[in-house]
């Protein structure tokens, strides 16, 4: 029988559940899909879901650990390599649209050719960041 706490745990939030999507869906889209990374995952049928996985990574409960067991193990790597290449592609696509390279509407067009819905709170930080890569321009 599940505590209180490991019940709580389990349940998801609208928010966490888009956030979930779109790094899954980016992944395997081939969006964002390099992290510079390993991520090990190992299968245990004993374990929990891909999702309160991701919340334990998120909360550093592995920390430390080779590899992180779940029930759905590629799932699991999907998300958290989603996760990391989306802190690196912002940088990088920031300091592309900042040159000229590319506009932002270019980079937004991949994630609607394939309907991911990009979180706002990602979308602020993507703005904020493009942002400061022009001030370091100037």
């Amino acid at each position: 029988m599940l505590t209180r706490e490991e019940k709580r745990q389990r349940r998801h939030s609208d928010e966490f559940n888009k956030i979930f999507t779109f790094f899954l869906k980016s992944y395997r889209y081939k969006i964002l899909d390099f992290s510079g990374v390993e991520v090990k995952t190992k299968m245990n049928i004993n374990e929990d879901d891909g999702k309160v996985c991701f919340k334990k990574f998120d909360n550093g409960e592995y920390k430390g650990m080779n590899f992180m067991p779940t029930k759905h193990p590629n799932i699991l790597k999907g998300v958290i390599v989603g996760k990391k290449s989306w802190g690196l592609h912002v940088k990088m696509w920031s300091e592309g649209i900042s040159e000229g390279t590319f506009t932002k509407r270019e980079i937004l067009e991949q994630f609607k050719e394939y309907s991911i819905e990009i979180p706002e709170p990602f979308l602020i930080d993507f703005d904020n960041t493009i942002l400061k890569k022009f001030r370091m321009k100037q």
